[in-house]
């Protein structure tokens, strides 16, 4: 299968692992080597409730057993699609109401841009540095790294960045912007996260000029910060909310969230104003909702703030610079990327599955499921430590 997979799937590096997969359940993934290892990535925050979660399985098999896909988007009226509708309208703020559900992050983030321009009637979008949306066009025009920009341009004009958590920037965003799109916890640049008071003034400034925020939640949001969504923590509401990944608990799936003032603009002038043939697709919509509701039910998210601070108690380490982010959702500081990668190689063979942050691959990636228990939170830190040492040891230039 190893052999096959590099031959037939295309690729995204020349240094995919190649690792086989058995099966997966819980905090751990079966290799076909016999092994089992501890999962601190959870599908790069994907598998919010660990591995084949019961309650997730038996709705995608409930719902198989109805009826897979039946029409385009937006026409037919689905049980499942309906219910995490409505359920994501009674758990977030006003004027939060309805959802459009498509079929990744990247392709909420463009319905999301295209819904402030049309509601808007404005053309520029305030991006930030450092940022990572998604890869389509739409997603990576906002995108603020130019190395993996610059090969694929032109991208979508009127586009202008600004520094993360940098308040005088905020005077950028004018009476000419259609929306300002930024992650409420910078995500492939190590999870940083905002001072104190940084998203007040931001949305007091988009409603001096009329501009609309656009908060994207795909990596925080379920749960995974110990809020349904992070933005909760800082004292705003986005006029749009952008999710994905964890909302699915391991299936494919992207949602952007607003009011139905704003959101019904994309209904006219044009009609069609976004259109997706399989967004809503009732299975996935199905695991979506289960996993909403054990998000909410469970227990969980009141548990983030102690697993978080037993990974900052557990990773102490002279090699261990700083701890970025937030709840289950952390960055750890190896001080360079060779070192960093030869860790997490060390990690994994010593059963523990760890990976890096896209732009700053000195960060060692910890998003484990929100399931994952104290005792493994010990144990895959112990690997670390240990996985860092043994480099130290056979390498004494780092």
């Amino acid at each position: 299968m190893k052999n096959n997979f590099f031959k037939y799937q295309a690729q995204t590096t020349p240094y995919a692992a190649g690792f086989e997969v058995e099966r997966a359940q819980g905090s751990y993934i079966y290799g076909k080597d016999g092994r089992a290892y501890l999962d601190f990535v959870a599908g790069v925050s994907a598998n919010t409730l660990g591995h084949s979660h019961p309650k997730v399985v038996k709705a995608i098999k409930d719902q198989a057993d109805k009826y897979l896909h039946v029409m385009v988007y937006g026409e037919y009226a689905q049980e499942a699609p309906v219910k995490l509708c409505q359920l994501l309208a009674e758990a977030t703020p006003e004027p939060l109401e309805v959802t459009y559900l498509v079929n990744s992050g990247a392709e909420a983030i463009d319905g999301a841009l295209k819904l402030a321009k049309r509601y808007t009637g404005r053309e520029e979008i305030i991006a930030f540095k450092n940022a990572y949306h998604g890869n389509t066009h739409g997603a990576l025009s906002v995108a603020g790294n130019e190395v993996h920009k610059r090969e694929f341009r032109p991208l979508l004009p009127m586009i202008d960045f600004i520094e993360y958590d940098n308040q005088s920037d905020l005077e950028k965003i004018t009476e000419k912007t259609a929306c300002v799109v930024v992650e409420t916890i910078q995500g492939a640049a190590g999870f940083i996260t905002p001072s104190e008071n940084y998203f007040i003034n931001l949305k007091k400034r988009c409603v001096e000029v009329g501009a609309l925020l656009i908060l994207d939640e795909i990596q925080p949001g379920f749960g995974r910060t110990g809020k349904l969504f992070a933005f909760e923590h800082y004292g705003i509401v986005p006029d749009i909310l952008v999710m994905g990944k964890g909302m699915g608990g391991g299936v494919p799936v992207g949602a952007f969230m607003s009011s139905r003032e704003i959101m019904e603009s994309l209904s006219h002038s044009p009609k069609l104003g976004h259109i997706t043939t399989f967004g809503g697709n009732p299975l996935i919509a199905a695991a979506c909702l289960a996993t909403l509701e054990e998000v909410l039910e469970s227990g969980l998210m009141t548990l983030t703030d102690e697993k978080e601070q037993l990974y900052r108690t557990l990773l102490v380490h002279p090699q261990i610079k700083k701890v970025n982010g937030k709840g289950l959702m952390l960055a750890v500081d190896l001080g360079t990327p060779d070192f960093t990668l030869a860790v997490a190689k060390r990690c994994i063979e010593k059963g523990l599955i760890v990976f890096w942050q896209l732009y700053r691959n000195e960060f060692l990636r910890i998003s484990p499921p929100l399931t994952i228990s104290n005792e493994e939170i010990t144990k895959g830190c112990q690997i670390i430590l240990e996985a860092i040492d043994e480099v130290l040891e056979l390498d004494k230039n780092y």
